[in-house]
């Protein structure tokens, strides 16, 4: 039987169907789903290599070692991904947690107010910077990599001034440290209380008018102020949230360690800044979801643990976290271009 020749009709089609198959593959890469379902996915892969490689990596309380990791780097990243929607950066998130830890033991130690005081008091703490960034950022109009910088520098000079270079110790409030170590069910409250902020935070973001313009801001600053949103004002709320979960961690933080260590958190920054962009949020703004960073988050803490599990030196695990944090960057430049 003769085949039928092909004809210039025939090609065409068939390049439409070669477009369209292109296109597809091309708009899964770049589907928030699809990134997130690759991020877990990479968690899962790295959980079994480690498990295969050391017997040690999955008992129970190296498990529990890496919730309690990832509970206070967990939040500060939640924070930041706010940040980093905008388009903006936030470089304190690491002293301003020391901050809010050291305000958190003057008023419990020093002032003897109410654990439930104090607590609140180092969420303010960080809450205070955190609008103090928004408002430089957004009126004095300096760049949040400086403005941050500068409030970086600014955070960690305040904690050894105010704690005079010495630790706090919770000595006669044994019942804050419950805070993060007690537990329920088995599970440290630090974790509960991050999956609990990494909830709210997902609310917030996807279903409130301040979400809303975090997303407006990240994809078009001018765009949004031409049509009528207040961007400085919705800016610097945005950078006060950052800082409230900064302070949160800082609490946590304390009560982990049972007390407020004033030459911590420097370098903190940078792990959560990590874990966001592992977790697909765009360093270019105006995109990013909670759960990719809650991912990256776990993927950044299972990494260091597993790494350390294997007697890997620590210049090395800052190699390797550094290698994959630029492969993330780089994947989101792709993905981007393709847009």
């Amino acid at each position: 039987m003769e085949s039928r020749p092909v004809t210039v009709k025939d090609k065409a089609i068939l390049e439409d169907r070669a477009k369209d198959k292109a296109v597809l593959r091309r708009s899964l890469f770049r589907s928030d789903a699809t990134q997130k379902i690759l991020a877990f996915a990479s968690l899962i892969v790295m959980f079994v290599v480690f498990s295969l490689a050391s017997p040690n990596f999955a008992k129970f309380n190296n498990i529990i070692g890496i919730l309690l990791a990832t509970a206070v780097n967990g939040v500060l990243a939640v924070g930041v991904t706010f940040v980093i929607i905008t388009g903006g950066i936030d470089l304190s998130v690491g002293t301003v947690m020391t901050f809010a830890s050291v305000m958190t033991g003057v008023f419990i130690t020093f002032w003897k107010l109410p654990i439930i005081i104090g607590v609140l008091g180092g969420v303010a703490a960080g809450a205070l910077c955190g609008f103090i960034n928004g408002s430089i950022t957004a009126k004095m109009k300096i760049p949040p990599f400086i403005a941050t910088l500068g409030m970086m520098m600014i955070a960690k000079g305040l904690s050894l001034v105010i704690s005079g270079t010495r630790p706090i110790y919770f000595i006669d409030t044994p019942v804050f440290s419950k805070i993060a170590m007690g537990s329920v069910l088995g599970i440290p409250n630090a974790v509960l209380v991050f999956f609990g902020a990494a909830i709210i935070a997902s609310l917030i973001l996807t279903k409130t008018v301040l979400g809303r313009y975090t997303f407006a801001l990240g994809s078009n600053e001018e765009a949004a102020r031409l049509s009528g949103i207040n961007v400085d004002a919705w800016k610097i709320a945005i950078y006060t949230l950052g800082g409230i979960f900064s302070g949160l961690a800082g609490v946590m933080m304390a009560s982990r360690l049972n007390s407020a260590q004033p030459a911590l958190g420097q370098g903190y920054e940078l792990e959560a800044i990590a874990a966001v962009v592992i977790g697909g949020t765009s360093l270019s703004g105006g995109e990013g979801t909670i759960l990719g960073t809650v991912i990256g988050a776990f993927i950044m803490s299972v990494l260091t643990n597993g790494l350390r599990i294997l007697s890997i030196p620590q210049e090395w695990q800052t190699v390797v976290i550094g290698v994959i944090v630029i492969a993330a960057v780089y994947a989101d430049i792709i993905r981007r271009r393709g847009q």
